[in-house]
This record gives structure tokens, C-alpha cells and sequence, in this order.
């Protein structure tokens, strides 16, 4: 693996840009938030719906990681997440030539497939902020944060089965296939977190599983429940497994470098976790000075019990030499590919202009986002 230094790139400022011309058509004409606002407007009342099934006090912890009430229990307007997969999800109806409304329950089924890991991730990670205020295990206990996860994971599949088609059948088999890959990525994630070392392919495989396989399943899922062929909807779903491994590396990216009040995060997050991610482990393998004094400390902090006892300048030292070894840059890189790939993968398949360019922009908001 070759990796470079740059002093002046704007990957180096934890800047991504997709590779296609920024002025072309699709960037000047598909508007992103609007497609985002109508994920979010056409699948919330439907995913409300779901949660409210939920046994109390299940539906109001549940309701409380949603961001629509408070720890009070009052009615909130909280930050609900991006909404990509939902955005994705109605488009992938659209590419099968049905309306946005045909992928509505898969767009629910992946947002309740996406909260349930978070719900569980949050609390084996020790993450204690999640979208600017306390993660559920945090103001509700471990306890409630476990149940509610495995709560809306159920829920996914009854949204899915119950409209009683085959193609919900065909659905739900994608959905659960995705969810077992997201499930064998986080528990690579954890073991990662325990080795002195582990390769780039290792760290690429764990991430196409943990972020790569539910966005796959994202944009297949409403082709697939409005009647797309199994090759359409497999092409689909490279698309969007190449996008969830650029969104990731962007991720890893935030995680080291990014904005807390942006992030809702604190600062160095992942490396406050000890996280095996892309920089990191690009950093390892580039070699040299930087890379070696970055080992030796990385090291010496596996063996600490504890490193909420580091301070700042700690933290800042570990972050310069993962970019001084050009692991900042190659992450940065590795996302512009896989954009590219993503993109490659809808020249394969016969979809609508509108949609593949609304496809397109999509892929360009995951790489240059800055949250």
C-alpha cells in the first residue's frame, strides 16, 4: 500500500470531493435536502407507527433515541440522524419503476435495523452522546438500551412480512442477510479493538459489513419490493455497499478529526476507543518513523485500563502521527474510490435519468459531508 504525505491537500483538512466534475448537471440540479426531507416525511409517521407497538416502557425509550421527546418524556424536535438509508430506499422503488410510496416499509425496516445496532453499539462502545445529547443506555440504563434494540430489530422483519407479498418475502431475506453481515462487522469492530495490529483488508472487510451491507440492503430493498429483477437489485445493492464503505471512511475520518459540536461527539472519539479504524490502520502499515513511534504508543495504550485519564495533548499527539504516516490522506483517498465504484456500478443497470442522477448526488453528499 502506497500512502502520501501533503501538507496543503484538501483530503488533509478532512475534506472529501467526490471525483466526477463538481460542476457537472447532477450537482447543479438534484437537490440533496429535499431528498433527505422526503425520506424523513414519508417514512416517520410509519416508523412512529412501528415503535408505538412497543411495550411500555419500551416505546418511550425508543422514542426517546428518535429524538421526539426528551428524558422528561416532552415532546422534542431532536436531531433524527442523516436519513441517507430512507432517502435510498424510496429512490431504489423508483429504479424499479414503481412510486416512492412502494419502499416506504423498507425504508422503515432499515431504519429500524440501523437504530437497533446503534441502540447496542452505543453501549459496548461506552459511547455516551449520541446527536448532541445522552445516549439511551446513559439516561435510561443498559438494560432498557439492550431490550429496545432487540425490540425494533423484531419489528424490521413484522414491517416487512405482514404485507403478506412475495416480494416482501424476497425483502425480508435481503434485510436479514444485511443484518447478520452488520452483526459479524461489529463484533470484528470489537476484537479489532484488542490487536496490537490488523491489515487494511481486514479493516475494509469488517467496515463493508458494519456500514457497507445495510446501505447495500438500503437501496435494493425498494427495488426489490416493487418488483425488480434479482440482477437489477444485486447491481443496486453494489452500489450501495461501495457507498457505505465511502461513507465509513469519511466516518473514520470524523471520528479522529471531526467537529464535536458537529459530531456530537467528543473530540478523538474513536481514538479515546482504542478503534482499529481505516487512519489508524493505514498509519501502521505506511512504515517509517511516524508509523513506528505511532505503534510503540498505541501499544502502551492497550495495556492502560483506562484512557479517559490521557489528556487532550495525548490525544492530539497520537492524531498527527496517524497524518504524519499519511493515514489521514489514504482515507481520504479510499473514500473518493469507492464513491467511484459506486457510481460505476449504475452504469451497469437500465434506471431512470432522474433517478441515477439523484443517485449520484446522494453518493456525492456521503463523501463531502462534514458531519
Amino acid at each position: 500500500m502506497e500512502l502520501r504525505n501533503s501538507t496543503t491537500s484538501t483530503a488533509q483538512r478532512g475534506e472529501t470531493v467526490p471525483t466526477h466534475n463538481p460542476a457537472s448537471p447532477v450537482r447543479e440540479t438534484t437537490d440533496v435536502a429535499a431528498l433527505l426531507e422526503r425520506g424523513r416525511t414519508l417514512a416517520t409517521p410509519v416508523l412512529r407507527a412501528a415503535v408505538g407497538r412497543l411495550a411500555s416502557p419500551m416505546d418511550t425509550v425508543a422514542a426517546y433515541h428518535f429524538g421526539w421527546i426528551d428524558a422528561e418524556g416532552r415532546p422534542a424536535a431532536g436531531d433524527g440522524g442523516k436519513a441517507v438509508r430512507p432517502a435510498l430506499a424510496l429512490l431504489s422503488a423508483e429504479a424499479a419503476g414503481a412510486g416512492p410510496e412502494v419502499g416506504v416499509p423498507g425504508a422503515v425496516a432499515v431504519e429500524l435495523v440501523h437504530n437497533f445496532s446503534l441502540l447496542h453499539d452505543d453501549l459496548m462502545d461506552g459511547d455516551e452522546q449520541r446527536r448532541h445529547r445522552d445516549t439511551v443506555w446513559k439516561v435510561h440504563g443498559p438494560a432498557q438500551a439492550i431490550l429496545v434494540g432487540d425490540a425494533l430489530f423484531a419489528l424490521a422483519n413484522e414491517v416487512l412480512l405482514e404485507l403478506g407479498t412475495v416480494e416482501a418475502g424476497r425483502a425480508a431475506r435481503r434485510l436479514t442477510t444485511a443484518s447478520r453481515k452488520l452483526i459479524d462487522g461489529q463484533a470484528q469492530d470489537i476484537s479489532y479493538e484488542h490487536r496490537e495490529r490488523v491489515t487494511v483488508e481486514e479493516c475494509l472487510e469488517m467496515e463493508g459489513n458494519k456500514t457497507g451491507a445495510l446501505l447495500a440492503c438500503a437501496v435494493s430493498i425498494g427495488a426489490v419490493l416493487g418488483g425488480a429483477d434479482d440482477r437489477t437489485a444485486d447491481t443496486l445493492e453494489e452500489y450501495g455497499y461501495h457507498l457505505g464503505l465511502a461513507f465509513q471512511a469519511v466516518d473514520d475520518l470524523l471520528g479522529i478529526w471531526g467537529d464535536p459540536d458537529a459530531t456530537g461527539k467528543q473530540t478523538w472519539s474513536d481514538l479515546r476507543q482504542r478503534k482499529k479504524s481505516l487512519p489508524v490502520v493505514a498509519a501502521l502499515a505506511a512504515g517509517g518513523p511516524s508509523s513506528r513511534r505511532l505503534a510503540d504508543l498505541l501499544a502502551a495504550d492497550a495495556k492502560s485500563s483506562d484512557l479517559d485519564c490521557f489528556s487532550e495533548e495525548e490525544f492530539a499527539t497520537r492524531a498527527g502521527l496517524i497524518e504524519q504516516a499519511g493515514g489521514r490522506e489514504w482515507t481520504s483517498q479510499e473514500a473518493r474510490r469507492q464513491h467511484t465504484v459506486a457510481l460505476g456500478a449504475l452504469d451497469r443497470i437500465d434506471i431512470p435519468d432522474r433517478v441515477r442522477a439523484q443517485l449520484t448526488a446522494l453518493a456525492d453528499f456521503v463523501v463531502v459531508r462534514k458531519r
